[in-house]
């Protein structure tokens, strides 16, 4: 976000005075294509993952799509960018491509981090509300596209404004606002807002509700017989998406900070150290488009499952006909994930004999004595006859959860 503008502010409108060693230039270069290698490849396994096996099309599993797209189009358009630019202070890729830079990065982390939002609120909604309706496939389709739309809003500024310039020895790429002075430290802390602060306070409040919820009490409306395996399979989606976004928290954090401190302190831009923090803030930001494939290949056995398939060619890699399993078997209710399931209540009457009519063999006396919920359409035992009553109602599956 911005960094195009900030490779001008490091630089200005003289030579490149932050010249570095070349053993410090190559270390830096194994570290960012390290984010490039591990970050592409790892977010095109996670669609792949999805893609190609209908078990794992569910709405979290689609946000979490688009978050793998995101990080993966981030990193492979401006990993590698950000750091020739900072490095060189030369533009070599053109005004295009100048514009293209400034304007990607926005969109790619307002998608990211809405994305996780989404989740966040999904969450919330099946775990808090479980007889409320859920999304559908269509309706996360289109929540995905409304993100992507009011990220190219929030974006096109840097568009619009970015532009090229030849100076005498080199050619500099930055965002050329109206107002020099206040327009690009107003444009951040709205970016900083909309796209640090106020998704993540709103995580914060879901993930904090929802984690009292889960691990201090019992989740309301939930009393079937698999209950300890839904709770189980939804502690586990919880606690990866809570690190994943304590991860994209801590990544981005010094980003911000860094930007809102030299837009306050324009003199701090040429602190002879300042290149050096800025690659290491920046390293760290697109850092964060690496973490997630890791993090689900850890804590969830069908994206473990699919990281093996993979990678099995790899000889030292194994997937075991329980793991293939994960992958393969049908959802349980159907291919189309629904938010309505049915049950079977089974009124039970028992025969019981009355003591008043001992003396009168044969003869019995119907009474009520129980009416149980069973998920069954069995019979009762001898001396039972029963009426199954079915009816439909919200449930959630441990299958959308694991």
């Amino acid at each position: 976000m911005e960094q195009s503008q900030n490779g001008s502010n490091l630089t200005g409108n003289f030579t490149n005075q932050f010249v570095q060693p070349a053993w410090r230039v190559a270390l830096w270069s194994v570290a960012y294509s390290a984010i490039l290698a591990v970050a592409v490849f790892g977010n095109l396994i996670v669609i792949w993952i999805i893609l190609a096996h209908k078990r794992m099309r569910t709405v979290t599993n689609y946000f979490l799509l688009n978050l793998a797209f995101s990080d993966a189009s981030m990193a492979a358009f401006n990993t590698l960018i950000n750091f020739i630019y900072a490095t060189n202070a030369d533009w070599y890729f053109g005004e295009s491509y100048c514009k293209f830079h400034n304007f990607f990065p926005v969109t790619s982390v307002f998608a990211s981090i809405y994305s996780m939002t989404a989740i966040a609120v999904d969450r919330y909604m099946a775990i808090i509300h479980p007889l409320k309706p859920r999304l559908s496939a269509t309706a996360t389709k289109v929540v995905i596209v409304c993100v992507w739309v009011m990220a190219v809003v929030l974006a096109f500024p840097l568009c619009y404004y970015s532009t090229t310039k030849e100076l005498r020895t080199r050619t500099i790429c930055y965002v050329a606002w109206p107002r020099s002075e206040k327009d690009p430290i107003r444009y951040h802390i709205i970016v900083a807002v909309l796209v640090y602060l106020l998704p993540l306070v709103v995580m914060g409040i879901t993930y904090t509700i929802v984690g009292v919820t889960l691990w201090g009490g019992e989740i309301p409306g939930d009393s079937s017989d698999n209950y300890h395996g839904q709770l189980r399979a939804k502690r586990k989606v919880v606690k990866m998406m809570i690190i994943v976004v304590v991860t994209f928290a801590i990544c981005w954090l010094p980003y911000h900070v860094y930007f809102l401190v030299t837009g306050f302190n324009m003199q701090l831009n040429r602190w002879i150290y300042i290149q050096q923090v800025y690659l290491s803030v920046m390293w760290l930001a697109m850092s964060s488009t690496m973490y997630n494939p890791i993090i689900y290949c850890c804590l969830n056995s069908r994206f473990r499952a699919g990281f093996k398939r993979a990678f099995s060619w790899c000889p030292f890699v194994q997937l075991s006909s329980y793991e293939e399993l994960e992958l393969r078997a049908t959802r349980l209710h159907g291919a189309r994930q629904s938010s309505m399931c049915t049950l079977s209540r089974m009124e039970t009457s028992v025969l019981a004999m009355d003591p008043s009519d001992s003396g009168r063999p044969g003869q019995a006396r119907k009474a009520l004595l129980t009416r149980q919920v069973q998920h069954n359409g069995c019979s009762g035992a001898n001396g039972t006859k029963s009426r199954a009553v079915t009816y439909t109602a919200p449930c959630a599956t441990q299958e959308e959860f694991s």
